[in-house]
This record gives C-alpha cells, sequence and structure tokens, in this order.
C-alpha cells in the first residue's frame, strides 16, 4: 500500500494542536478517530503481521527500553546468531498458515553492513515475498544504496522508529542521534520502500513529547504508510524496569491521535497489548488501530497468546446467533 502525497492530508500539525486532541473528551476523542478511520478504511480490515528476530542480542546501542542492548549487562537474554534462511522462511510458513499477511523480521544491529549477513537477509525477503507475504524488516541504519537493493529484493516495508520526541530522546537513547534516524527513514523514501515508523509511549516522557513525535511523523510527505504504536514494556535489567505501565486509556487516546493525524496510515497496536483485555483492546480498534502482531512474542518482549487473539476476533466477527439474540427494546 504506497501511499501516495495527498494534498488534504495535513504536514503542518502544531504540537499544541495535537496536544488538544489528546486532551479532548475521551469519548469525543475515539469518536472523531472512528470517523477518520471509517472514511479511510474498511474498519473490519485487521492485519495480523508476525514478527521474529532473526538475530538477538548484543547491539551495540544503547536504548533504554531494550533488553538486546550490550550495555545492559543485568539483563537475562539467550543471545541467537544470526538464523538461517532456511530457518526464518519456515516460520514465515507457519505465520501465514496461522492468518499472518504480513511477515516482519528484526536483527540487533547499530547498522546494515555488506556482507553475508545482510545478503542473507535479503534471500529472506525474497523468500517471504514468494509466499506471497508483506515482507518488513528492522535492521538499525541503513544507506541508500542498501535500501535500493532491498528494494530490488521485494521488500514491502522498513521499519525503523522515532521512539519519541527530539527533546525526549537523549534521556532514551545516547549512541545516536534523531538525526540519524531521520536520515535511514530518508534513505528508505528515497528507495521506494514503504515506512514503517512509530514510537513507544510510557518511557517518562510528557504529553507534548508524544505529540511532538507524532508531529515529525506527519511532517513526512506522504505520511508513513505503517505506524506502530507500542507502550513500554519494562524488562529487568534494563533502565526502564521500574517505569509504570502504561493506563490502558492512555494507549487508547494515542490510538486515536495518532489515526487524525495520520489518516491513511496502518496504525498498529503493538509492544504493551498483552496487558490490555480484550475488551480494551477493541477500543483501540474502534479509535483507529488496524493491525496487530500475531504471536507469542515480539523480538523479545512478551505478546497476547494465540488462542487470547483468536478469542479476539472471534469477538469481531459476525455473529452466527444474532438472528436469534434477543432485541432490547
Amino acid at each position: 500500500m504506497h501511499q501516495k502525497a495527498d494534498p488534504s492530508f495535513r504536514h503542518d500539525w502544531t504540537i499544541d494542536e495535537i496536544i488538544a486532541l489528546y486532551d479532548l473528551p475521551l469519548l469525543e476523542l475515539i469518536a472523531r478517530a472512528n470517523r477518520i478511520h471509517r472514511e479511510f478504511h474498511d474498519v473490519n480490515d485487521v492485519q495480523k503481521a508476525s514478527l521474529l528476530s532473526i538475530k538477538t542480542g548484543g547491539c551495540p546501542e544503547d536504548c533504554g527500553y531494550c533488553s538486546q542492548s550490550a550495555h545492559h549487562g543485568e539483563v537475562q537474554l539467550d543471545r541467537i546468531d544470526m538464523m538461517k534462511s532456511e530457518a526464518v522462511l519456515a516460520l514465515a510458513a507457519r505465520a501465514k498458515a496461522a492468518g499472518a499477511d504480513r511477515f516482519c523480521m528484526g536483527a540487533a544491529w547499530r547498522s546494515v553492513r555488506d556482507g553475508a549477513a545482510f545478503d542473507s537477509v535479503l534471500d529472506m525477503v525474497r523468500g517471504v515475498r514468494a509466499l506471497g507475504m508483506e515482507a518488513c524488516v528492522t535492521l538499525g541504519m541503513l544507506t541508500e544504496s542498501q535500501a535500493a537493493r532491498l528494494k530490488e529484493a521485494g521488500l514491502t516495508a522498513y521499519n525503523h522508529n522515532l521512539d519519541t520526541s527530539r527533546e525526549f530522546y537523549p534521556n532514551i537513547v545516547t549512541t545516536r542521534s534523531y538525526d540519524d534516524r531521520l536520515a535511514t527513514l530518508n534513505a528508505v523514501r528515497a528507495a521506494g520502500i514503504e515506512m514503517c515508523c512509530g514510537g513507544i509511549i510510557g518511557m517518562g516522557e510528557s504529553v507534548a513529547d508524544r505529540a511532538a513525535m507524532l508531529q515529525t511523523l506527519a511532517g513526512f510527505n506522504p505520511h508513513p504508510e505503517s505506524v506502530p504504536i507500542n507502550a513500554l514494556v519494562p524488562i529487568a535489567g534494563t533502565p526502564l524496569a521500574q517505569n509504570a505501565r502504561v493506563e490502558p486509556l492512555d494507549f487508547v487516546r494515542m490510538i486515536a491521535v495518532a489515526r487524525i493525524v495520520l489518516p491513511a496510515a496502518r496504525v498498529r497496536l503493538s509492544a504493551g497489548r498483552s496487558v490490555l483485555n480484550r475488551e480494551a483492546q477493541i477500543l483501540c480498534l474502534v479509535a483507529g488501530a488496524n493491525s496487530i502482531f500475531y504471536g507469542e512474542a515480539l523480538l523479545t518482549t512478551p505478546n497476547a497468546s494465540a488462542s487470547e487473539d483468536d478469542a479476539l476476533f472471534a469477538a469481531l466477527a459476525p455473529q452466527s446467533n444474532a438472528e436469534t439474540a434477543p432485541h432490547l427494546e
């Protein structure tokens, strides 16, 4: 779904305008977001995406939320070297059989390096596309020439999250700059690859920081095609281990505001979903989310179980007993 520049979409949102949306009475905010969602999307189309860590741990970055950073020595994590293409593609086929139509692969790298490992990723991308699935990777920073090679291999989307606002970013990451992130996103755009870019709430940021992140995303023309909204999953041994869990309705508000500011994007209800009950997740879908990650883990953090997700989708499906259900006067 390549998103063309649309003159009706705004790229000049102010932070104050976005904060004002966030602060609306909840039911009004959800109603506004749902109207926009219905205008640009089929509300019954909720994409299942599957996410696999193809190389785990040992990352030289110091992202405060991440268990894979080599800086966080107290984290209990099983490091996994680069997986073989055959094993990855077998898991992709299993994910497709379970109903996923997008397969995302993540490697704990600071940046892409040309060589055998990157060649292997290109093979994985080609293999996922041959299965008839969308292919997304997150590999850290990359150059325009590397982005072009991924495009040639058939990559659908490249994930590279902003995480938070430019101002709050140094509190979370010091080993690369906000401009480094933007340079990678610009390389993705230059190659004609869909941009998958969002952030994380619950890291100690303010509502203004959340608004500033959305403002940056809206400044891209066209807007990102895919916007993951994550809630921090505090992990023992990381600097953010003691952070409180995000309130579920704050998650709903962030989804709703993202939907209003980025009307045509696929907004992904991502990490942190495992602590939401079924009804809170459905409220996120009403507010504009139209994708979830399907599977028991998101890289190294827990996700909702397959049985829980099956129950969620069963609740969203047409009810076979609708004709015999009692009618309330």
